[in-house]
């Protein structure tokens, strides 16, 4: 943990924000040095989200320097730009227990602190719940509540940030909108928003002589709420005339003010307290640099998002040897997929906002007229793909399994039901580790089960993966899903000739008459290894196992055979067991009127915690260990 006593005076000084809100004004400056200096610090040697954090820390400091936290609620969007509100708000000593298993939550949560305002971790719904929040202090008489929300890091492309500005828009608030503009979202921004950003002006002289002027107005008694409307569309009128600019923000009447500079906490403290008690639903403009004050960070992109270990010092990246160790699941994906569009003209590849995060930047660097990032838009990117696929390409759209969750209506609707070769390549399923219960990838099983006309598959290893992509592209094979966890693989030698597999069709992988083990993707590997041990340790027990492959269409002969040959049956799967594997092979056991014992292995009814994934996984049972256990049992 950082030495707060002799490197951080000012900060040692501040356990909640009553105490920050006694500082003199100009000591914040120095305030701002001292935070970013511990994120620096306490991140290098405990690895998170770091780049967006340092982005910041002025705003975190003026934002709870004016505002009375946490009676005036603060919604950050996404919150891994939150790690400054944190150390701020009563959590600085135990900062060094983030995303640590039964330490600090990864992101804000009201769980946690009662400053975490609302749930964060997917981008996009700060505006909603603000205003939300908004109008229920008014229609409980809690008239001097402010409600600002923070949104940044690409996260205004999003769909649900335009329904909360359209709501916002006309409806009564007093709702202040922060835009943190850093041209980012994990990797560079895109789309239309990013260039009308660019473009937005607007002189602090004017923004006085408006204020000034609604003053003037209110006082005369001339700027009534029927006028209000009126006179602000004229203003705007005429302001797009003379500056030859469309504001977007103005037109919908939501008071804009900015840009401004997001690293000087002195005039953000001033503009925000100007502004503070107007009326009315407002944005404030703010550009900043995602991984201000250490230089690796403002100049290293994506690679500074979540670094891992680093020297605060140099900023050299402390990695492990990796030499002979398998590959990570994305990079197969990212590496077979331009393998597969070099074979395959009709190809294309889609992903929200991630190309780094799913190694869609490899396909992206080699053919950059057949990749496309559509921002942070997940139910966008479906239809857009659906599209494509109406019209002869095949697209592989790449979607972390939890920010899927957000398209489920365009899965349906766009691609079932007409049943277009869309191939969806579900990222980071199953539980991912540090980031905790709004990243992991717990219920795609369950929600694309019931969905007619998909095929929902599940690769054991890497050679797995790169056949299902190679089937997944064959003509006429309509909706397909593939999901894969996050992490490494199981086999060094990853790369194969690729070949096409049966659809509904496992694979036998050990023969025993006691218990089937039937399992779904990589959680297959921990099977095996249990049988191996259970060989030496109780070499009574004859263990089958089979590798499903396929969680739709289920392979019918390999459960005719689990279930005549064994005793007992155990299904295992990285994802909720309700609705997933273990429900569908007992519904199948069911509709055949067989009846064999079945004990289901898999995520139980509640959020799982963050920590490491092997934590999370002898958590839950689903480790060596835990297989063993029910096994013997």
């Amino acid at each position: 943990m950082a030495q707060i006593e002799s490197d951080f005076p000012l900060l040692e000084r501040i356990h909640l924000p009553e105490q920050l809100r006694l500082m003199p004004l100009e000591q914040l400056p120095e305030l701002c040095s001292q935070l970013r200096q511990y994120i620096i610090n306490e991140v290098a040697d405990n690895p998170g989200h770091l780049a967006s954090s340092l982005g910041v820390v002025e705003l975190t400091v003026a934002l709870h320097y004016v505002y009375n936290t946490p009676y005036d609620r603060i919604v950050w969007d996404v919150g891994h730009q939150a790690y400054g509100h944190k150390i701020l708000t009563g959590r600085r000593e135990t900062f060094s227990t983030n995303r640590h298993f039964g330490g600090l939550k990864p992101f804000p949560s009201p769980e946690e602190s009662e400053y975490d305002a609302f749930t964060a971790g997917h981008a996009s719904n700060s505006i909603s719940a603000a205003l939300g929040m908004a109008l229920a202090a008014k229609n409980k008489k809690e008239a001097h509540r402010h409600v600002v929300a923070v949104i940044g890091d690409g996260a205004m492309s999003g769909g649900l940030a335009f329904e909360g500005l359209n709501n916002a828009a006309n409806t009564p608030n007093d709702v202040l909108i922060i835009l943190n503009d850093n041209n980012m979202s994990i990797d560079r921004s895109v789309g239309g928003m990013k260039h009308l950003l660019h473009q937005l002006q607007t002189n602090p002289t004017y923004n006085r002589l408006r204020y000034k002027a609604s003053s003037k107005l209110l006082s005369w008694g001339w700027m009534s709420e029927s006028r209000k409307k009126g006179i602000l569309r004229f203003n705007n009128s005429l302001k797009s005339l003379i500056t030859h600019q469309q504001n977007v923000f103005e037109g919908m009447d939501i008071r804009y003010f900015g840009p401004t500079d997001g690293h000087n906490v002195i005039d953000l403290v001033n503009t925000l307290r100007i502004i503070k008690d107007m009326n009315g639903p407002k944005i404030l403009h703010i550009h900043t640099i995602k991984g201000k004050g250490f230089e690796p960070a403002e100049h290293g992109g994506a690679l500074w998002h979540a670094p891992g270990k680093f020297d605060p010092h140099t900023g050299e990246l402390i990695r492990n040897d990796e030499t002979g160790m398998p590959p990570k699941f994305q990079d197969v994906f990212g590496h077979t997929l331009l393998e597969l569009a070099r074979q395959n003209e009709r190809i294309v590849g889609v992903t929200p906002a991630m190309p780094t995060g799913c190694s869609m930047n490899i396909m992206m660097e080699a053919m950059p007229e057949r990749a496309y990032d559509v921002g942070i838009a997940e139910g966008h990117a479906v239809t857009f793909s659906a599209g494509m696929a109406k019209d002869g390409l095949v697209p592989f759209c790449n979607i972390y399994s939890s920010f899927a969750q957000r398209a489920f209506d365009n899965i349906i609707h766009d691609v079932c039901i007409s049943k277009l070769n869309v191939v969806l390549c579900l990222d980071r399923a199953g539980l991912v580790g540090e980031d905790g219960p709004t990243h992991h990838g717990a219920f795609d099983l369950a929600y694309l089960r019931p969905i007619p006309n998909i095929i929902v598959a599940a690769p054991m290893d890497e050679h797995e993966l790169r056949n299902l992509m190679f089937t997944a592209q064959q003509p006429n094979r309509g909706p397909f899903a593939i999901r894969y966890p996050r992490g490494r693989g199981s086999l060094p030698d990853w790369r194969c000739d690729m070949h096409a597999l049966p659809i509904g069709r496992g694979r036998r992988l050990h023969e025993g008459t006691d218990v089937a083990v039937l399992s779904l993707g990589p959680l297959g590997v921990a099977v095996e290894e249990t049988i191996r041990q259970l060989a030496t340790e109780a070499p009574a027990l004859s263990v089958a196992h089979y590798d499903m492959r396929y969680l739709k269409p289920l392979d019918d002969l390999l459960l005719t055979e689990a279930a005549t040959r064994c005793r007992r049956i155990v299904t295992i799967e990285d994802g909720v067991r309700s609705g997933g594997l273990g429900s569908a092979v007992l519904e199948w056991l069911a509709d055949h009127g067989m009846n064999v014992p079945v004990m289901r292995l898999g995520l139980p009814d509640r959020f799982v915690e963050h920590g490491t994934i092997a934590e999370l996984h002898h958590l839950v049972g689903l480790d060596v260990e835990g297989i063993k256990k029910a096994l013997l049992s």
